[in-house]
């Protein structure tokens, strides 16, 4: 996304902004329930637009909204019609672009029902931080939702948001700049690979499913796709500064009444952390997924929450 583009996409921000926009981003299966509805073929306002994906006539769009959409290049011919590129999703007063539906591009930048729980249980976590971090990173940040959350209830912070996708990188920035944040900054890397530094606090919301496919938003590898969050785990905890804070959101699958995922991370755990938590924050999310090729023996996939304090 060249600067002109990213100017662009600014304004149309601003334009839903002024026109009171607000869309709370749900889950695939539920937008595409909506989206058969009869009636629901085509968007008929903002909302239609840029939060169902749904396609639309030109004509019946403000001009001006629409040449700041194809100055930005987030229009999509579909048929006689147009459709976004991009979504916007409400979280709190900010507004945030990422990939519209459905999100089956390698490129995905996705933002969802787990974007909310994330962001939501890492703010009721923020009073044990009591003045906040020095320096805090988001890795795998995707659209910037928990980056953006630290920079603004942190403005002294410097906040770095972390990702192997650069159409990622390039939206955090525009939703930084869009949500008037100037304390975050924008990293390409695999993980810690290309950063440098420590850190007082790091969050992931991390993939965690096993997708054939391998999208990246999407595939968390091994062990029933709890392979990155494991290494998430490991990797952060030798770039936490003492005292400095782990937060990480993931989904889990359970066969019986093992959770291999935090049996993998209990060692490392007790060796580096004087304090750790790890709560099931949902016992039963993305049921379907268990259907899929390599969840022949898990019961549920529970979303789970860590917060580990460095020694």
């Amino acid at each position: 996304m060249t600067s002109h583009h990213a100017q662009a996409l600014l304004a149309v921000g601003a334009y839903l902004r002024a026109h009171d926009y607000r869309f709370m981003t749900v889950t695939p299966s539920t937008h595409r329930r909506i989206n058969r509805r009869p009636g629901n073929e085509r968007a008929r306002d903002l909302r239609g637009i840029f939060g169902w994906s749904r396609p639309f006539a030109a004509d019946e769009v403000d001009p001006d909204l629409l040449a700041l959409m194809r100055e930005a290049r987030i229009l999509a011919q579909d048929g006689s019609l147009l459709r976004s590129t991009l979504r916007a999703s409400s979280l709190g007063d900010m507004l945030v672009f990422h990939s519209a539906f459905p999100t089956d591009e390698h490129d995905a930048v996705f933002f969802g029902p787990d974007t909310y729980r994330f962001v939501g249980t890492m703010g009721r976590a923020f009073p044990w931080l009591g003045s906040g971090p020095v320096r805090a990173l988001d890795i795998g940040c995707g659209a910037g939702a928990g980056a953006l959350a630290i920079a603004r209830h942190f403005p002294h912070a410097e906040v770095v948001g972390a990702d192997i996708n650069t159409r990622a990188l390039a939206l955090s920035v525009v939703n930084a700049r869009l949500a008037g944040l100037d304390n975050l900054t924008v990293q390409h890397s695999d993980l810690f690979d290309s950063l440098e530094g420590d850190f007082d606090l790091i969050v992931s919301n991390p993939p965690y499913v096993l997708d054939p496919s391998e999208l990246p938003y999407r595939h968390g590898g091994g062990m029933r796709g709890a392979e990155l969050s494991v290494r998430i785990v490991k990797e952060s905890l030798a770039h936490l500064r003492r005292g400095g804070n782990l937060m990480l959101y993931t989904g889990v699958a359970i066969a019986g009444a093992r959770d291999d995922f935090l049996e993998s991370i209990r060692p490392e755990l007790e060796r580096v952390c004087d304090h750790w938590t790890y709560d099931e924050l949902d016992p039963d999310i993305f049921g379907g997924q268990l259907g899929e090729p390599g969840y022949e023996d898990a019961e549920r996939i529970a979303a789970v929450w860590l917060h580990a304090i460095r020694r």
